[in-house]
């Protein structure tokens, strides 16, 4: 018997919430932004009547303004979307105990045992949008399917405020001839190069040769190639399966653009002692890094390395964060935006397996040396961050922390507020 998921989500989340004290507002085109002054004044947010202009997340407020010269803007307040999720889910609990979290906004649900109960999966997610309706003034749309991935592209197809069931029977229909850059998981790097390969669409993906694929793309394709046909069997995680981190991140937008050696280790050495007070905290440790990079053209470009053994520490983190930098080509090109995020985690006490040649390994001090590999195993190096652990722990988070970036003007902060775990 096939399994019924849903997924839900929620329909312009942010702007929705603040549009609750705000009612005067529900209809005219209304953003979500930050502050322009520090140079955060970017949309995170807007609701139908913004969208209809052609307002897009992550542009700034004057591309915005641009769009849709009438655009009210008003402050976020994550506290406030924090409360509606957790409210939200709890409406999906009463339902089953097997709901998963993929953002603040959507969530998983697997109804295959609960539809004796409520009825059918359509129906459970009718009455899911209507209680959400009623309680708290907020609409949701929710795909229904047999497998998370359809369901999700299903959440999507009609919004807002709709349910889309896309089963066994009609998902060629309805999800084939749409763009292969709305297929889930598939970015706009992947995309671009489905489309060099002549593959358009998810129908053209679903019959692609697999062999090709995964030529082209790795396992990865395979993963493409199975999810397009229907083929994912991934699980809807019970609820409190989820809590352990799956990557620990932090970002900023400069006060300026930041460009050359200087600039760019001073924000790098920031983000991961960030990034590894933070797995220490929840006792993780990391097998890799990915940095994001934002151009002040808004063109993001995303790094990652994977390595054989384990680290904790903001030194390694830095190390390899600089590495990607450099091999992406922007020590010397201005950036906007820089993210660094540690990748690929495991319990502190989990095992692993250790070589000789995993000993010899260690990354050079600086980007420029040309040496790929990574020193993870540096005690010395561990036992000084840990002491910092313990003083900012003692006497706050700004206690302690590297003389170089006194009186930076770059808006780099420790403010605990600003984590961010996936």
């Amino acid at each position: 018997m096939d399994r019924k998921i849903l997924h839900c989500d929620m329909n312009s989340f942010y702007a929705s919430v603040e549009l609750l004290e705000h009612p005067e507002l529900r209809d005219v085109p209304v953003a979500v932004a930050g502050n322009p002054e520090n140079r955060h004044g970017i949309v995170l947010a807007k609701n139908e009547a913004a969208k209809k202009f052609g307002v897009t997340t992550a542009e700034t407020i004057q591309q915005a303004l641009r769009k849709c010269p009438g655009l009210t803007f008003l402050p976020p307040h994550h506290e406030k979307y924090s409360f509606y999720s957790k409210k939200i889910n709890e409406i999906y609990r009463s339902y089953t105990d097997l709901v998963e979290p993929y953002s603040i906004d959507e969530s998983w649900l697997d109804v295959t045992g609960s539809e004796r109960l409520f009825g059918s999966a359509e129906g459970i997610a009718d009455q899911i949008r209507n209680r959400v309706r009623e309680a708290y003034g907020l609409t949701l749309s929710v795909g229904v399917s047999y497998n998370k991935i359809f369901a999700k592209m299903g959440s999507e197809y009609r919004k807002p405020d709709a349910t889309t069931v896309i089963s066994r029977e009609n998902y060629r229909e309805i999800l084939w001839p749409q763009p292969v850059g709305n297929f889930f998981y598939v970015g706009r790097a992947t995309a671009e190069k489905l489309k060099k390969l002549h593959i358009y669409t998810i129908g053209e993906l679903a019959r692609a040769d697999v062999g090709f694929l995964k030529r082209s793309f790795g396992v990865h394709g395979e993963d493409l190639h199975r999810s397009a046909n229907g083929e994912d069997t991934s699980p809807v995680r019970r609820w409190g399966d989820w809590d352990d981190v799956k990557s620990v991140g932090h970002g900023v937008t400069f006060r300026r653009n930041i460009r050359g050696e200087d600039d760019v280790s001073l924000a790098v050495t920031e983000l991961a002692d960030w990034v590894s007070t933070r797995l220490r905290l929840y006792e993780m440790k990391a097998y890799g890094v990915k940095v994001e990079i934002t151009t002040p053209e808004f063109r993001r470009i995303s790094r990652q390395r994977r390595v054989e053994r384990s680290f904790v520490t903001a030194q390694t983190i830095r190390r390899i964060a600089l590495k990607l930098i450099q091999e992406a080509g922007f020590m010397e090109r201005e950036i906007r935006l820089l993210t660094v995020t540690a990748i690929y985690l495991a319990k502190e006490d989990a095992p692993e397996q250790v070589s000789i040649f995993d000993m010899a390994e260690m990354f050079s001090p600086e980007p420029k040396n040309n040496s790929n590999s990574v020193n993870s195993n540096s005690v010395q190096e561990e036992k000084i961050e840990r002491t910092m652990d313990a003083i900012r722990k003692k006497y706050g988070t700004k206690s302690i922390g590297y003389a170089h970036s006194l009186g930076n003007d770059l808006g780099l902060s420790r403010r605990g507020e600003e984590e961010s775990e996936k």
